[in-house]
């Protein structure tokens, strides 16, 4: 929602380079106080990591952002515990249980009420919104087999990936130049709000979690988030769907809440 209200103000891909640029300055600037080495471990697959992680998620998002609705786009983009469910299966040999299969098809299911294919007027914000969540779940699943062939500091790895993602979307943001943002107070709050909570702090957490626990079981720290995007996407923008978008979307977040409490009921056996 603080990302849909800042592009008001700014070009999207300005807006990404922007956040990802000064939220790596940001740790570096951590990294300095707490005198670690500032010198990059494993530069190459940090490199691929942030090409994943920061230019194909953050971009793809605050693209998709632009056009499409901030409840659409929340709920979109975090069908990426289910591309990680499958990514995980498919690459670390986390398998899939019954009930993980049941929640996935109803997702489906209301992933297509969404995308209204019969509908496709309008769609490519809804697409880039599933591509940054695809792009998520793959960074996720990297940055696993990353730390497992690799000894990396977690502040030295969220820094330099950050860094090196936020390259591409410098050219991007050059290429597509065509005006500099409208530095308000509103402007300045949101942008402030992106690189250090949601850019700087919450890529550090997230890896976090993904080294503390399995990759499918990480996702799922996720998915209370599109309940809160829809929520305050209704109440301070404004975003009323329509009727079978509305249920596509319920249908999602009630997949990704099932999931969670067979998680939760799991792990309490």
């Amino acid at each position: 929602m603080v990302m849909k209200i800042a592009l008001r103000y700014v070009q999207p891909f300005t807006f990404s380079a922007l956040r990802t640029f000064l939220g790596a300055i940001s740790l570096f600037a951590v990294m300095l106080v707490l005198r670690r080495p500032l010198r990059p471990q494993a530069w190459g697959p940090t490199a691929v990591l942030g090409l994943l992680q920061t230019t194909g998620f953050v971009g793809l998002l605050t693209w998709a952002l632009q056009d499409g609705g901030a409840g659409k786009t929340a709920v979109l983009t975090y069908t990426m515990p289910f591309w990680l469910l499958f990514m995980a299966w498919l690459v670390l040999g986390e398998k899939l249980k019954g009930f993980q299969w049941v929640a996935s098809g109803i997702a489906l299911a209301g992933l297509i009420l969404v995308l209204a294919p019969w509908h496709m007027t309008g769609a490519l914000s809804e697409f880039l919104a599933i591509g940054g969540g695809f792009f998520w779940a793959a960074g996720s699943v990297y940055a696993k087999l990353l730390r497992k062939n690799h000894e990396v500091d977690l502040l030295s790895l969220t820094s330099w990936q950050m860094l090196f993602g936020s390259l591409p979307l410098l050219a991007i943001a050059a290429a597509t130049w065509t005006g500099p943002p409208v530095w308000s107070g509103t402007f300045i709050a949101a942008l402030v709000f992106n690189v250090v909570l949601g850019n700087a702090l919450a890529w550090l957490l997230w890896l976090y979690i993904l080294h503390a626990f399995r990759a499918g079981t990480a996702g799922l720290a996720m998915l209370l988030t599109p309940v809160i995007g829809l929520s305050s996407a209704w109440i301070q923008l404004g975003e009323h769907p329509g009727l079978v978008e509305g249920l596509g979307m319920l249908a999602i977040v009630a997949a990704l809440l099932l999931t969670g409490v067979w998680e939760f009921v799991r792990g309490r056996r």
